[in-house]
């Protein structure tokens, strides 16, 4: 019987053998790789961390520099004033022009006369008659004709008599509008024939003999600033001025939370324009600083500026760019170690933390030296 049954399921054993056979060979294939994919990382990983980038380098000791606070402002005068009429008149003449340089007292507009003279010399009259009647009176108080109320009386008479006279020669000298100080004439809305009564708008007079630079500087840059201090401001011309700080704000701008600085220059020479574009530059503290060429700044990933150095780790580091100082010859930089390793080539290919190797510049200019040598030979 048992031969009768293998017989008829013979093609069934048949079939299972085969899935055994071809299910032990897929399980060992699975771990056979397993192997091999281990095998292949470590392979991996042993090649990209055997080969190190290189990077050249120098190293350099901070130097004590002026942090400068630099900030953009404008040129304004340092005094502007509108001009107004003192007495009615109409106006006669005129004594300068739109942006003439007027000297201290000089004439802008003249009035015409009327009837100031004559009232001039009606209160200079008044004013003698009223004398007389205050010593007649006096000699007859002293005899006693005249009593001390009466003689108080002729003291105000005359009193009011001097006044009127002040007054007279007041709106004489008023016919006459001139310069309060050395400057120029900005504008001037009144022409020959216009009436004018007091207090009606004349001129715009400015200060052009001394400049100022307006700017604003922040909260931190504020406490390095003082009145009286030196400072120098960059004209959009290129110039280069120096003066004096003559104001700084004792409150912060609201909106901007900014503190209003002002720098006095002397512009006798007339040299130095009113509202123009200027950079001022006020020196603050003393730090310690490197000086790098603005080439060596480069981009985190954060969007920041700064510089890549080695740490005593032997890794690179990105260091944010405090820049004190500004200069033809480079930047100063605040914030690095007082003795720095800084790349100077290769920065863009390594990353922060990234070990490397670093080649100082020293032994790139000694073999290039050596080279140059050997082709002379």
């Amino acid at each position: 019987m048992n031969s009768e049954f293998l017989a008829r399921h013979r093609s069934w054993f048949y079939s299972g053998g085969i899935a055994a056979l071809i299910m032990v060979w897929l399980v060992s294939g699975s771990f056979g790789d397993d192997e091999t994919s281990t095998d292949d990382t470590a392979a991996n990983t042993a090649r990209v961390a055997a080969p190190q980038s290189k990077v050249r380098v120098r190293t350099q000791k901070a130097e004590e520099v002026v942090r400068t606070i630099v900030v953009n402002g404008k040129t304004a005068p340092a005094r502007i004033v509108g001009l107004s009429a003192e007495t009615d008149g109409r106006v006669e003449s005129i004594g300068a022009e739109r942006g003439a340089n007027v000297e201290r007292g000089g004439t802008i507009v003249m009035l015409d006369e009327r009837d100031r003279n004559a009232r001039l010399a009606q209160a200079k009259a008044t004013v003698k008659q009223r004398e007389v009647e205050y010593e007649g009176r006096l000699k007859l108080q002293s005899e006693s004709y005249v009593s001390e109320a009466q003689l108080q009386e002729a003291i105000a008479q005359l009193e009011a008599a001097k006044t009127e006279l002040r007054r007279a020669e007041l709106d004489l000298e008023y016919m006459a509008v001139r310069a309060p100080f050395d400057g120029a004439l900005q504008s001037r809305i009144v022409e020959i024939g216009d009436f004018l009564k007091r207090g009606d708008p004349i001129a715009t007079f400015v200060d052009n003999r001394t400049i100022i630079v307006a700017a604003n500087v922040s909260e931190f840059d504020a406490r390095h600033v003082a009145v009286g201090e030196s400072a120098e401001a960059r004209l959009a011309t290129g110039e280069q001025v120096r003066g004096t700080i003559r104001y700084v704000s004792p409150v912060a701008d609201e909106a901007t939370r900014t503190f209003a600085v002002e720098l006095e220059i002397d512009n006798q020479s007339g040299q130095v324009r009113a509202g123009g574009t200027a950079e001022l530059f006020i020196p603050a503290e003393t730090v310690y600083a490197h000086r790098v060429s603005p080439s060596l700044l480069t981009l985190d990933d954060a969007g920041n500026v700064g510089i890549k150095i080695i740490n005593s780790d032997g890794a690179v580091e990105f260091v944010v760019a405090d820049i004190a100082l500004s200069t033809s010859s480079g930047v100063w930089l605040v914030g690095l170690p007082e003795t720095a390793t800084i790349i100077t080539v290769g920065q863009g290919f390594v990353t922060s933390g990234a070990v490397v190797e670093t080649v100082p510049e020293g032994d790139i200019e000694t073999s290039v030296a050596i080279k140059a040598g050997s082709r002379d030979d």
